[in-house]
């Protein structure tokens, strides 16, 4: 699990084919690895990734080709920078959202225009995934935990402070730019209850002294 607060920028020292999957090598840049161990999850761009091999500067994972599929670490280059966060610890302050770097989408960037010191950022997302998006709500890019402004159908606004433009990959992104997209969990989980299991739940039936005899109430006569 993360925050979507991003502790450093890193940079990808090489993507290579192994066993017909994919093994992602990246320089940690600022991030301290003195507390992680093979094994530990750390999220690049927004991605959950398993360390699978570690020094001090570096760190190796392992990336399955359905991970691939579905997110733009296939379009990365030798040098690019990447967005990381560590998983969180249970004792850790809760700056962002709810984000478990499971990526749901890409997106893309289809504007930018600078607003005070600040800059605009709209995106083009799936329009399978609009449904989760809202106005004020959360939303994860490229692992960044944002606050979305506006929502017109399929595509939607951020605003990036300079303190995000300078501290994530996002101050670097051009139009066109391919970004990871993970949506509040919260509204999935909301969608799922509210369905319910219609596979199981028959509308017909109400709930009645018969009903709950059969389920082993004792009612009194």
């Amino acid at each position: 699990m993360f925050t979507g607060i991003i502790e450093a920028t890193g940079a990808i020292n090489k993507l290579e084919k192994v066993d017909l999957e994919w093994r992602l090598h990246i320089d940690a840049g600022n991030l301290s690895l003195e507390d992680t161990s093979i094994g530990d999850s750390i999220a690049v761009n927004g991605c959950c990734l398993t360390v699978t091999s570690l020094s001090t500067k570096h760190f190796s994972a392992d990336v399955s080709n359905e991970t691939m599929s579905c997110t733009s670490l296939g379009n990365l280059k030798t040098g690019a920078r990447v967005n990381l966060e560590k998983a969180m610890l249970a004792s850790s302050r809760f700056g962002g959202h709810i984000v478990s770097g499971h990526v749901d989408c890409v997106g893309i960037l289809i504007s930018s225009t600078a607003d005070g010191q600040s800059v605009k950022l709209e995106f083009d997302a799936p329009v399978e995934i609009s449904k989760y998006i809202a106005d004020k709500g959360s939303i994860c890019i490229d692992g960044t935990s944002l606050t979305v402004n506006t929502v017109n159908k399929n595509k939607f606004s951020i605003n990036i402070i300079p303190h995000t433009q300078q501290e994530t990959i996002i101050g670097n992104y051009v139009v066109g730019q391919v970004v990871n997209l993970e949506v509040d969990l919260v509204a999935r989980y909301l969608e799922r209850l509210m369905a319910g299991n219609h596979e199981q739940h028959d509308s017909t039936k109400t709930i009645s002294s018969s009903f709950l005899e059969e389920h082993g109430f004792k009612i009194a006569k």
